[in-house]
């Protein structure tokens, strides 16, 4: 079963469970949706009526919970949790959950904490098809070269949500594939505009090919016509060639052949020999 399958397959399960619960009786199906190992989308659990009533409620932490897992990474929450209301280093707690619509979050149990780290890897593959080493070991939190390694094979490779190499030699990773995340809001427009000019560049280079195979087409019967000029002069000079041959052999023979041209040797010893005269 493909990954695209599975995770189908996931979300109409979880979405269906949120779909018969309400108010704190949801805190199990999150825990266990944003902790599952298959499942790395969120969107369509976050649509869900019962869940979306949870804003401004006692159990609104919940949604937060559901919101991390859709947009954010593991920085995120650890900026989240370990913000000082009041620090000139770091943005302040208020314009960082206003960004990621996240306001207060609970601890996390170890299988949240690991989807966390894969979906900021994910995260992180949006951009950059290249991860140095360094980079990564400071946004998923590990704390030297071989457990990062261990991670990315682990974790990310083996689970399927990316395909890349670990080049070891560069000290970075490799991104081939990624397994695509939620879109965060006001994402949609910039992939909009992204998936337009794709597709504009796309029907240019449909175009350069159509006019590229006329091209490849007219030129094609060019040497066809050029090819059947060249094998109808070859035609008739063999023809010429033949003609020319033959009326030469036939004023050949005819030399040989005519009365008086040549004497034939018996006929030369039959006829009488003239005595000559001296000369008086």
């Amino acid at each position: 079963m493909d990954i695209e399958q599975r995770q189908a397959e996931l979300i109409d399960h979880f979405v269906k469970k949120a779909l018969v619960n309400k108010g704190s009786a949801l805190a199990p199906v999150i825990v266990e949706a944003t902790s599952h190992p298959s499942l790395f989308a969120f969107s369509e659990i976050l649509s869900v009526p019962t869940v979306i009533e949870l804003e401004g409620t006692e159990s609104s932490v919940l949604l937060d919970v559901l919101r991390l897992f859709a947009h954010g990474t593991w920085s995120d929450y650890k900026k989240v949790r370990l913000l000082p209301s009041v620090n000139d280093a770091l943005p302040s707690r208020a314009a960082l959950c206003k960004h990621y619509n996240i306001s207060r979050l609970p601890p996390l149990v170890p299988d949240q904490i690991l989807k966390l780290k894969q979906l900021t890897v994910l995260t992180l593959a949006e951009t950059n098809k290249v991860l140095p080493y360094d980079q990564l070991m400071q946004e998923i939190d590990v704390r030297n070269v071989r457990e990062l390694e261990d991670f990315l094979i682990n974790e990310c490779m083996y689970a399927g949500v990316v395909r890349a190499k670990l080049n070891q030699l560069r000290r970075c990773f490799e991104i081939q594939f990624a397994a695509g995340r939620d879109l965060r809001p006001g994402q949609l427009g910039s992939m909009i505009e992204t998936l337009s000019n794709w597709l504009t560049t796309s029907d240019n280079l449909l175009v350069s090919i159509k006019e590229k195979i006329k091209w490849a087409d007219n030129r094609s019967e060019l040497d066809k016509k050029h090819r059947k000029d060249i094998e109808d002069r070859v035609e008739d000079v063999k023809k010429s060639l033949a003609i020319k041959a033959d009326m030469d052999f036939r004023g050949h023979d005819e030399n040989f052949s005519e009365p008086g041209g040549v004497m034939d040797y018996e006929e030369d010893r039959s006829r009488p020999k003239r005595r000559r005269h001296p000369f008086l």
